[in-house]
């Protein structure tokens, strides 16, 4: 079920909000669990024991740690087997047909691949388990007492399918005692439909632009059409995402809860470096406290610090889909991370104008690996971006133009700046109004209503 969708804005928000508000506070818990298990089954009710048995048995492994000193080798055996049932449930529904395709073509051998629908979420509430397990493990937090907390924390609706990314020790407080005010719900309610606006209203339409690039075949597109098919694709992902993350964290606000900013304005960076601490923020702040610090991070020199960096992207980009392309979009990112660490950064520091261009152009460049479904796309269509051809052009040249000039306009703080400022006037109640009907309207006369992060 899309946040963006009638079905969900019409009757599973309202009903859920309106028995949840009112039942008394020792049963908001189980209300939650109960309303989220059915959110995620209306999706994919195929996979919600997959789910719940990921709760139950981590639930009874953290438990089984927790009888254990901390450094003690049953205390991390323990852990090696929660780890090891959390992993490779991802690596069974995510890579095994990768995998099983590299086999194949090493072997020589034509073995069968298996074929398994992706769960939804599964990357991002993996990750959520896996650092609840890790940080009971590391003692900076006791093993939750009811499983209810620790399933409500799992399935928690609002960031259930596609983040951000919550700690458990940020929201455990909430989790046991919260308060709900009309403030609240209020604030959550605006920035839900600022995050609605952002993914139906900019997402859907600027994804349009890229539609067309794809239908045409990228080998027969113009470059200029290819610039504008890219830069449409960027947005569309920003407004897509982060949109989400708005609809999320409103909710969770709604709810009681303070989930943390997901994106801020990355598009607006002078360097690589930059784009990835406002860019999918509680995934980059996973990778650094989960896996690069362990790694050693910059600890133990030059050498295994680029080594552990090269680890990191290589499974940042895996993690984000089983495919090559995905790979290499991991290690691209990381050749230009080590370029700026090494000596780059310092040329960037000489001009803002040129840092902000560079880095546009390079995350662009890299949407490219995202966003194709093959590395022959891929390439075909960074060839069009270099190498000057008259090919197919951009029809609807008028609203595309309108469209991504919006979209760079609200892809930078100014629009925000404004907002905050205004939050409590009419004329910001009048503009969520117009935002949301807006968007409903949308929704009933379009069939494009995807979400792109639902691959992942």
């Amino acid at each position: 079920m899309l946040f963006s969708s009638l079905i969900f804005l019409f009757r599973f928000m309202p009903i859920f909000l309106a028995v949840y508000i009112f039942v008394p506070p020792k049963f908001k818990n189980l209300v939650l669990f109960i309303g989220s298990v059915i959110f995620y089954a209306v999706g994919e009710i195929k996979y919600t024991a997959l789910i719940l048995a990921v709760i139950f048995f981590n639930y009874l492994l953290t438990r089984w740690m927790a009888q254990y000193e901390k450094g003690s080798a049953e205390r991390t055996a323990v852990l090696i087997l929660a780890l090891g049932l959390d992993i490779g449930t991802l690596a069974i529904f995510k890579y095994a047909g990768f995998l099983g395709g590299i086999v194949n073509s090493i072997s020589g051998l034509n073995l069968p691949v298996l074929d398994i629908a992706l769960p939804l979420g599964i990357s991002f509430y993996t990750f959520q388990i896996m650092s609840y397990v890790i940080d009971v493990y590391r003692g900076k937090i006791a093993p939750a007492r009811n499983i209810l907390k620790v399933g409500t924390y799992i399935v928690m609706f609002p960031q259930l399918i596609a983040g951000p990314i919550v700690i458990y020790s940020k929201v455990s407080k909430e989790l046991d005692k919260r308060v709900l005010s009309m403030r609240g719900i209020e604030d959550g309610l605006k920035t839900f439909t600022l995050g609605l606006g952002s993914k139906v209203i900019l997402a859907n339409q600027l994804g349009n632009i890229w539609n067309s690039a794809q239908e045409a075949g990228f080998a027969n597109i113009s470059s200029f059409f290819a610039w504008i098919a890219v830069l449409s694709y960027t947005l569309q992902l920003y407004f897509d995402f982060n949109g989400y993350s708005l609809m999320a964290i409103g909710l969770g606000r709604m709810l009681g809860f303070h989930y943390p900013e997901n994106f801020n304005y990355p598009y607006i960076s002078s360097s690589v470096s930059e784009f990835w601490k406002r860019w999918h923020m509680t995934l980059t702040a996973w990778f650094r406290d989960y896996l690069y610090i362990p790694l050693g991070g910059n600890r133990r020199g030059i050498i295994r610090t680029l080594f552990n960096m090269f680890i990191v992207w290589v499974i940042t980009g895996l993690w984000h889909g089983a495919a090559w392309n995905f790979v290499l979009w991991g290690i691209y990112h990381f050749c230009f991370l080590v370029m700026e660490r090494l000596f780059f950064g310092r040329i960037l520091n000489l001009s803002i104008v040129f840092s902000r261009i560079y880095t546009i152009v390079v995350v662009m460049c890299g949407w490219v690996l995202f966003a194709t479904d093959s590395l022959e796309d891929a390439g075909n269509c960074l060839v069009r971006l270099f190498v000057p051809h008259a090919g197919t052009g951009l029809s609807s040249a008028g609203m595309s133009f309108a469209l991504l000039i919006a979209g760079i306009f609200f892809s930078t703080p100014i629009f925000r700046k404004w907002y905050d400022r205004r939050s409590r006037s009419i004329i910001v109640t009048l503009i969520l109004f117009v935002i949301f009907w807006a968007s409903v309207f949308l929704l009933t006369s379009a069939v494009y209503n995807p979400f792109l992060y639902f691959r992942f």
